[in-house]
Formats: C-alpha cells, structure tokens, sequence
C-alpha cells in the first residue's frame, strides 16, 4: 500500500513539472495597433512598439521611428509642365542694332575715319597731305569716282570757310562720307505678303562669302520682327548646306523646304519652297542657291532658271546679292555680273568687322546702283543688321 501511494505521488509530479514546462513556453500574443493612414502605406497594420522588459524584437519594429529621429511634414512639390512643342529661341529686335554694334565697328574701320580726321588736322594741308586723303580713301576701297568727288568737296569747303577747328572739321567729312554713302536710298526689304502670296527673297553669291548663314541671320531678324518665314534650301550641290540652313531654322521654328537627295534641281526646290510657303500662309519665303563664280556661264545660267521658276508663282521681290567685304574690288565685278544675271535689288555685306575696308559701301552701291541694305560685323547669330547710313558714318568717325 505505502509502495502504491509513492508510485502515485511520483506521477502527480512529473505531470506538474510537464504541465509546467509548458506553460513557461507559450507567451501571450500581443495586441495590434495600425499605422496611421499615408504613413507607411493605406490601410497598412504594424505590430505595436514592444515593452523595455521584452528581450526579444517584434515583427514591424523595423518599420518604427526612431525615438530619437525629428519629425518632418511631407512636402508638395509642384512640378513644372512639360513643353508642347520644340524650344525655339526669340532674336534681338533688329532695329537700331546697328548702333548697339557701332563700337565693333568703329574698331574694324578706324583706318578710314581717324586717319582721315588725322591728316586734316594737320597744321598745314598742302597739297601732299590732300594726296595721302586721297590715298586712304582708296585703301579704303571707296573707288576712283567717289573718292575724287570727296576729296574735291573737302579741299573747297576748308579753303572757303578757311576753318581749321578739329570739330568742324570733324562734321565737314561726316556730311562728304554721307553724301558718297548716299543716305536717301531706299533701303528697306521686300519683305511684305503681295496678297494671297508671301513675299519671296532669293538670296545668291559667290562661294565663301557667308551665304547660307547670311539666310538664316536673315530668318532671325524678320522672326523677330513678328513674320512667318519659310526657307528654301536650294543649294543642293554642298551636302551640308540644307542641313545647315535647317539648324538656323529650327533654332527659331522656322521650316525648311529641302530634297531628299543630294545633286537635285535647285529650280525645283526653289518653286517647291514658294508653294510651302503659299499653303502656310507665309509671310516670306527665304532662297538660299549654290555659291558659284561669277566666270562661270553654265553656273550663271543655272541661277537665272531658278529666278525663271520662281517667277511662275509671280515676281521675285527681293534678291540679295551676300558680297565678302573683304574682297574689295574683286567683290565689284562679282556684284556686275550677278547684277546682270538676276537683277540684284540689294546688297548684304559680310565681314565688315574684320577689314578697315568700309568704303566698299560706296563702291558697290555707286557701280551697281543698288542699295546696301544689310551688313554683318561678327559671327553672332545676331550680328547681321539693317544698314543706317548716319549710325554708320558715325562709327567710322567715333
């Protein structure tokens, strides 16, 4: 019996101390709390923050701030809407650019004004101090005709008013170089719709000149004056001139008409940039042509078919013939046969900021009897401006 009641006690036990293990093993679960909404995600829950006693990490206790983190409020970014279309840039206005450049200018040609105004400062104007103005003149390109002209007037003047004051001096050439610049021709492009057509400009020259970068300066200066420009790129013998001409255009959303194909008829392209321009409602159509020498028939003949072509959709309104300053008298006989060809109505002049030659002006304007209209001091895309007389003079003598 007392073996029985220990084998008992025995088992009462071992069940307790099993019952007991047990119980020490299973924890409580914890009570869950959520997350606030826009915090860690909508409607997502975490495990609450466990107690300092509990030696063993919770799951969600990574998602927590920490204790020692400031706090920050989300901020709203509004982000700027993306551009419809293509960037273009807006060009300096083109009135009075010529005076904003007049410095450039004044330093490019100060061989003609200032040494003019040196030589008639002299004590004595004898008769070798009137042959070295005339000298400069020449240098200067101005011409045999014109430069006599000048040189006569001057001499009169100083010997009638018998005035030797550097200032009166001064304004006596200012009023001899503007009368040989001839300041009351019309100098204004035709660059006006004629009815349902836009106007249409052709633009031609020799190689080198500038040509190509001249229409699309030319682009800029009527884009900032508010017209709807077309170009034509009707060079079609230099691969890289439509692609050039089409850089200029994009830089301001302008369009540009060109072949697919190298070598294609420059007629063609001409009459088909004319009809773009029509179907646009256009203000101007801008031609660019192939540089040629001006001793080659073939070539001359070839432009005069692209005037003819042009002409089917009406007159040519403006053709502008791109003259390198640099060239002097050469640029003289360019600019006769052009004349000859395709009936030059004015004249753009390049590379003005890198001669002391300004007095081509006179030159070319007295033997082809046309206006210079326009006139580029530097390589800016800028830097083409519509030719003043009197900001002109001025730079020369500043």
């Amino acid at each position: 019996m007392e073996t029985l009641d220990i084998l008992i006690g025995v088992a009462v036990l071992i069940v307790l101390a099993a019952v007991g293990a047990v119980a020490g093993l299973v924890r409580p679960r914890r009570r869950r709390s959520s997350l606030p909404r826009g915090a860690g995600g909508a409607g997502r829950s975490v495990l609450g923050p466990r107690s300092d006693t509990d030696p063993l990490p919770g799951v969600g206790d990574d998602a927590e701030v920490p204790r020692d983190s400031p706090s920050r409020a989300v901020d709203v970014v509004e982000l700027p809407e993306e551009p419809s279309g293509p960037l273009t840039e807006r060009p300096a206005p083109a009135a009075g650019r010529l005076v904003r450049l007049r410095e450039r200018l004044a330093r490019s040609n100060s061989a003609l004004g200032q040494g003019l105004l040196a030589l008639l400062s002299r004590d004595t104007l004898d008769e070798s101090t009137w042959e070295e103005v005339e000298e400069t003149l020449l240098l200067a390109d101005v011409g045999v005709g014109p430069t006599t002209e000048i040189v006569d007037h001057l001499r009169e003047r100083v010997r009638v008013l018998g005035t030797r004051e550097p200032a009166q001096l001064k304004e006596m050439l200012r009023e001899e170089l503007l009368a040989a610049v001839d300041a009351g021709l019309d100098r204004s492009l035709a660059t006006e719709r004629r009815g349902e057509r836009p106007a249409v400009v052709l633009v031609v020259g020799v190689n080198g000149t500038g040509k190509t970068t001249t229409v699309g300066k030319l682009a800029r200066v009527l884009v900032a004056e508010d017209k709807d420009v077309v170009l034509g790129a009707a060079d079609t013998f230099r691969a890289a001139a439509a692609e050039q001409l089409a850089t200029w255009g994009e830089r301001v959303g302008v369009p540009t008409v060109r072949s697919e194909r190298d070598g294609a008829d420059p007629a063609a392209v001409a009459f088909d940039a004319v009809k773009a321009g029509i179907e646009a409602d256009a203000d101007v159509v801008l031609v660019d042509t192939a540089g040629r020498l001006q001793n080659k028939a073939g070539l001359m003949d070839e432009l005069g078919k692209v005037k003819r072509v042009l002409e089917r959709h009406g007159p040519v309104d403006e053709v502008l013939l791109v003259l390198d300053a640099t060239t002097g008298q050469n640029g003289l006989r360019q600019a006769a046969v052009f004349s000859e060809v395709v009936q030059v109505t004015g004249i753009v002049l390049t590379k003005l900021d890198g001669t002391a030659k300004g007095g081509i002006v006179v030159a070319v304007q007295r033997q082809l009897g046309v206006p210079v209209k326009l006139i580029g001091l530097g390589e800016g895309p800028d830097d083409l401006a519509p030719f003043e007389p009197e900001a002109f003079v001025d730079a020369l003598l500043s």
